[in-house]
């Protein structure tokens, strides 16, 4: 795994919307985002949330250009750090990602790894919680999900 975990907001807004936030702190530790996520996520940060900022927001400027704010930071972030693993779920951001050839995960990834280390007992349950949100996530998403882990 990764040394540095850099989020985006939709992982932090869902897993507080359903309680579990404690998952990101159990899965990796500590993660990182930027103040531009910090002001989106618009709640208190739990103690394993550090902000950073890029060193250099052009990239970040760049990419405003057809993503929003916070996917374009976490992404402009990411990119300065060495061993990183993004969490973004955004298809745009997530696309942009890919073709910058980053290590990224979304939201459902890192309920499999929870799950892999024990921290949860079952992804289907979660997934359960998460569609009594407002959160997006199409049937084959979930099923490939559920499948990768084996329920």
């Amino acid at each position: 795994m990764q040394g540095i975990i850099v989020s985006d907001t939709s992982c932090l807004i869902l897993l507080h919307k359903i309680g579990r936030l404690d998952i990101l702190k159990s899965v990796f530790g500590k993660i990182i985002i930027t103040s531009v996520i910090a002001k989106e996520f618009n709640e208190e940060l739990p103690d394993f949330v550090e902000i950073q900022d890029p060193e250099d927001n052009n990239y970040q400027k760049i990419l405003e250009s057809f993503l929003d704010t916070g996917e374009a930071s976490a992404i402009a972030l990411a990119i300065e750090i060495v061993d990183c693993l993004l969490i973004i779920d955004e298809v745009k951001g997530r696309r942009e990602a890919k073709s910058l050839q980053m290590q990224f995960t979304g939201t459902l990834g890192v309920l499999i790894v929870a799950k892999e280390k024990g921290i949860i007992n079952s992804v289907g349950e979660i997934i359960d919680l998460i569609k009594e949100t407002n959160f997006r996530v199409s049937d084959k998403l979930i099923a490939d999900t559920l499948k990768k882990c084996g329920e």
